[in-house]
């Protein structure tokens, strides 16, 4: 049984007009303020700060599922970000800072920070990311270098040990593109900021991950778990969904590999779910958009329910999902989905597998991208009762038995992407045998690769824990 949440009170009106018996309620979130005020509606129940996560415990045998270990910790040594930002209308602009504490666990020489927004898509439409000057510890910047748009270098002076902490500042402003079929977009007085800000690319027992943007409606991207404490100001009238809680006049998000903002002029419906860890689940759909946040809000807790029991618990305790136009299909984020009009159906039960398969989990996306869309696929498919369908689904010569090629492969087969790596990684999958004995594998994968970046090894070693041939049928599709 869905335990449900009391409406979103945004407005003195709006408390005074809500009656003490609601249970839920559409409403809008709207919040008058002054652009110089930090803005962070959301729901009021999420107004301290979150106590650490908890972390599924091990569970017993069932049938011929082997026992699943209990869910790994995130590292206690992760980054932390603390970061401003306001939104801008009339400069078409998001203006922002952040601090970044980083321990490396292998020594380094330099930092690297990705500035995604000049990828080929997003610059095409119109988006910019100036980061800099860049700041450590001290009043005076340090030299940086750009290797390409996507790619900002700090050589440092003396390196980084393994183990050892250092303080890096950087104030950057985005310009906002237009309306896009994207992350970032602008349409009107609703935004989509997703991978709009310097974010370093380490990936733990690795180095800086460095792989090149992509054209295609995909991502390459590569970041550790991190902490985030972060403050939106927007315009009069304007709200925030997005990725965490609130922490008073701030929101936090512990241990997730990224955050992402969504602003508009939200109805939005709410809930929690009947999950052995619960979540806060907040669906905001933008004004003028005829769909009803009650309908996606029913499916998400659903398939939160379902993935909770397929997969094991999710340790996030919040998830909210924007409806904002000019999007045709779902981008995701940890703890924050954007969505365009008209995608209740299986797009929205792929975003939120994406929690399991990306951001609990997570994968070198420039190089293994089948590793989490696959996957989400195939939680997808299982949710929708559509499994035999996704089988019989032909795959484009370019990709057969290629799903485990890198997007640098993809990038010049494009038209080939969707149906060779979504479609036939959940294949490969379907391959192995019984799908519960599949979900079970998976169960396994996602305790003991939680908040890491995880390879396909990680995944055949999952496997093998319940299919012997397991690495014979993935090599079959090309995935190792």
């Amino acid at each position: 049984m869905r335990r449900h949440l009391p409406p979103l009170l945004v407005a003195l009106a709006l408390a005074a007009a809500c009656s003490p018996g609601t249970q839920r309620s559409a409403t809008p979130t709207t919040e008058v303020t002054s652009e110089t005020t930090t803005t962070t509606a959301g729901p009021t129940t999420t107004s301290t700060a979150p106590s650490p996560l908890p972390l599924a415990g091990p569970q017993a045998a069932t049938g011929p599922c082997p026992a699943v270990p209990a869910q790994a910790a995130p590292d206690p040594d992760r980054p932390t970000y603390t970061m401003s930002l306001r939104l801008d209308l009339d400069d078409n602009a998001v203006e922002g800072r952040l601090t970044v504490r980083f321990r490396p666990d292998l020594s380094t020489d330099r930092l690297v920070f990705r500035l995604w927004p000049n990828g080929p898509r997003p610059a095409a439409a119109g988006a910019r990311l100036e980061a800099g000057p860049v700041f450590l510890g001290a009043p005076v910047p340090v030299p940086t270098e750009a290797p390409d748009p996507t790619t900002l270098v700090v050589p440092l002076e003396v390196p980084l040990a393994a183990g050892e902490e250092i303080e890096a500042t950087v104030p950057w402003r985005l310009t906002l593109p237009g309306a896009s079929n994207d992350r970032l977009a602008r349409q009107g007085d609703a935004v989509r900021l997703g991978s709009f800000f310097p974010v370093l690319a380490w990936e733990p027992g690795v180095g800086w991950a460095t792989d090149a943007a992509t054209s295609a409606f995909a991502e390459s991207t590569t970041t550790p778990v991190a902490d985030f404490s972060y403050s939106v100001a927007v315009p009069d009238g304007l709200s925030v969904l997005a990725s965490g809680v609130r922490d008073g006049a701030r929101w936090r998000a512990d241990a997730v590999r990224d955050v992402a903002i969504s602003v508009g002029r939200f109805r939005s419906a709410e809930a929690l779910t009947d999950t052995p860890q619960p979540v806060e689940v907040t669906v905001g759909v933008h004004e003028g958009l005829d769909d009803d946040p009650e309908v996606y809000l029913d499916r998400v807790v659903r398939a939160f329910e379902d993935f909770s029991r397929r997969f094991g618990p999710l340790p996030y305790p919040a998830y909210s999902l924007a409806v904002t136009p000019g999007l045709s299909g779902g981008i995701e984020y940890p703890g924050h989905v954007m969505q365009g009009p008209g995608t209740t159906g299986r797009t929205l039960s792929h975003e939120v597998a994406h929690m399991w398969f990306y951001a609990l989990v997570g994968n070198n996306q420039g190089a293994d991208p089948w590793l989490d869309e696959g996957l989400a696929t195939w939680a997808e498919a299982r949710f929708e009762g559509t499994l035999d369908d996704v089988v019989a689904r032909s795959i484009p010569a370019a990709g057969r038995e290629r799903v485990g090629e890198p997007m640098t492969y993809w990038e010049s087969h494009q038209g080939a992407y969707f149906r060779s790596v979504y479609v036939q990684g959940a294949q490969a999958l379907a391959a192995l045998g019984d799908p519960d004995a599949v979900d079970c594998a998976l169960r396994h994968y996602a305790a003991t690769h939680a908040f890491t970046i995880a390879r396909p090894a990680d995944l055949l070693d999952a496997l093998r824990r319940v299919f012997p041939d397991a690495e014979a049928t993935l090599a079959g599709f090309g995935a190792l």
